[in-house]
């Protein structure tokens, strides 16, 4: 009897044989790529969408296998009809591979029609629909990245798995939960203790060197008003690149007189960076000094400004505040990071609320020794990192007024903000969380913060006594993302929609999660009044919350049209 050759396997057997495909793992895939194709807060061009495609897939892919491996192991293992026969099976697989990409393809004519219906939405031009199926490309790309890493750590998994067998002859259900625990355990703690830390260290060594630059066009101011100046305690190099461009910027009297027609005053800003002292208390000390020297406690206003990672304040909202008030203002801030504020707001919230802590603590405690009839009103203002760092510095709502402010602007707040979350979760019954009222709005307001006349209506009077604005856009993901979103849906979005945000977004688990963590990489890019740009309606939050006295309507578009013409101006230079 002669041998015969074995079968030469066709090729699309030989294929998934190489890649060693789970089918599930295929089917969940491509389930999660299609919804991580859904809408979000902002839009997405094919570049991006398909990076979050690809990752979202890769999560899809492994909870797909680990369900299929479950439901054998505990439901068909031991069925006389399991398993299928060899011809069942390849039509299964053939099948679900079919239907997963076919799913995939057509996803992208519905996912391009959302992102333009989002990028309408604010202002944008929104992507082609042929040219966004260079997603699928890139998706499949880092998807396959992450599902070759995932097993190469199953398979450390399994090759210690198999030592401890050898080793202490050990169950396999037992050296296998030992391995994947060590493995878990060591990850973290590679994740946690070495990445992370290593690199928030490299992220410092990285933004240090910026921070020792100067932006072209700031100069070094002389006018004893700013900190930096030949008369000041704070040294203008020590002041960090934001701080210098703070100190430098900003109209000066006589832009202010020429404004508004009448005598200004030199408004003031007082500034310290991380190197114009060697601890946080020296900087305090020279900070307070500042405000000494240049007589900031004699202003009609000062302004504590906590700012974001590497001690940026927003400059629209320094210029509207002394353009109203024509120069009789104090703005004081401090730097506490070299970090840019995303990495900070990952990586450090603690440092930046202790920082404002220490700040409006060191200010007020100044201000607190006055005269009753001699201080000035006392504002504060905080945008984005910033606002949290302000409320980093009250335990609850009354201690804003018993300290004795005033008026109070957060701009964009982070969504663990500690006062914002409290205020917010306990809202009046009825209202939504994209615009609660709270004991409504006899202290504390929100609004969307797009639109001038409804900041207006929003701020409207009777307010009386301290007033808190909170200015939040409904698309801006620095606001609305949070680990609840894995696995629970929020009010935000089981109510209306806001101005701008597309009712088309829905919430599912893991993926909204990934989208709107996505969405803080360029939440800062969209156009103003959108995502985490509010420079365009600061001055309106300001004009609710802090009128000079005899303020009308038409003195803020005047203002606005001032700002708007230094806007102007700045962009042709």
């Amino acid at each position: 009897m002669t041998s015969q050759a074995p079968p030469t396997p066709r090729l699309h057997l030989w294929a998934w044989s190489l890649l060693r495909l789970d089918f599930t793992g295929i089917g969940f895939g491509a389930l999660f790529f299609c919804l991580s194709m859904t809408p979000s807060l902002l839009p997405r061009d094919w570049l991006f969408q398909g990076l979050i495609g690809g990752l979202i897939a890769a999560i899809g892919y492994g909870i797909g296998v680990f369900v299929a491996k479950m439901i054998r192991r505990f439901v068909l293992e031991g069925r006389r009809w399991w398993p299928p026969a060899a011809r069942t099976s390849y039509a299964l697989k053939a099948a679900t591979v079919a239907i997963s990409v076919a799913a995939c393809v057509l996803m992208v004519i519905p996912a391009a029609g959302w992102q333009r219906q989002v990028s309408a939405l604010m202002g944008m031009q929104g992507p082609g629909t042929v040219g966004y199926l260079r997603t699928l490309v890139i998706a499949v790309t880092v998807g396959a990245i992450c599902v070759a890493v995932a097993r190469v750590l199953l398979e450390i998994i399994k090759t210690m798995a198999r030592f401890l067998i050898r080793r202490w002859r050990l169950s396999d259900e037992v050296a296998l939960f030992i391995g994947t625990a060590i493995v878990v355990v060591l990850v973290i703690t590679l994740v946690n203790g070495v990445l992370v830390r290593g690199f928030l260290a490299g992220a410092n060594r990285v933004f240090q060197p910026q921070n020792t630059t100067t932006a072209e066009g700031v100069v070094q101011p002389d006018l004893p008003e700013r900190s930096g100046s030949p008369d000041s305690f704070a040294d203008w190099d020590s002041l960090g690149y934001q701080g210098r461009s703070f100190v430098a910027g900003g109209p000066d009297a006589d832009e202010l007189t020429r404004i508004n027609g009448r005598p200004a005053k030199e408004p003031i800003r007082a500034y310290v960076g991380l190197q114009t002292a060697d601890t946080d208390e020296a900087r305090m000390a020279v900070l307070l000094s500042e405000l000494e020297r240049t007589g900031a406690f004699e202003r009609e206003v000062l302004v504590i400004a906590p700012t974001t990672g590497t001690g940026w304040v927003n400059p629209i909202a320094a210029r509207a505040l002394e353009l109203m008030y024509n120069g009789d203002t104090a703005i004081v801030a401090a730097q506490y990071s070299y970090l840019p504020s995303w990495i900070s707001f990952l990586g450090d919230q603690q440092k930046s609320m202790e920082s404002g802590r220490m700040m409006i603590d060191a200010v007020h405690e100044r201000w607190a020794r006055l005269p009753a009839d001699r201080r000035p009103r006392l504002l504060l203002y905080g945008e984005s990192l910033g606002s949290m760092a302000g409320q980093g510095a009250f335990d609850w709502l009354p201690d804003i007024s018993r300290m004795g402010f005033s008026s109070v602007l957060w701009v964009g707040p982070p969504n663990p903000s500690p006062l914002w979350h409290a205020i917010t979760v306990r809202r009046d019954p009825g209202t939504p969380e994209v615009q609660p009222r709270y004991d409504n709005g006899r202290t504390v307001r929100f609004s969307q913060g797009n639109d001038a006349a409804q900041i207006a209506r929003d701020t409207a009077a009777p307010w009386d006594g301290t007033r808190v604005l909170f200015l939040q856009h409904s698309s801006d993901p620095i606001v609305w993302w949070s680990q609840d979103l894995l696995f629970n849906r929020p009010d935000w979005l089981d109510e209306p929609p806001g101005r701008d945000r597309t009712a088309s977004m829905r919430w599912y688990p893991f993926i909204t999660f990934a989208q709107v963590a996505a969405d803080l990489t360029n939440a800062a890019t969209m156009p103003g009044g959108h995502g985490h740009n509010y420079g365009d309606f600061i001055l309106d939050g300001w004009a609710g919350v802090a009128p000079p006295q005899g303020w009308t309507a038409s003195d803020t578009e005047r203002i606005r049209v001032a700002l708007e013409e230094t806007a102007s101006a700045d962009g042709a230079q």
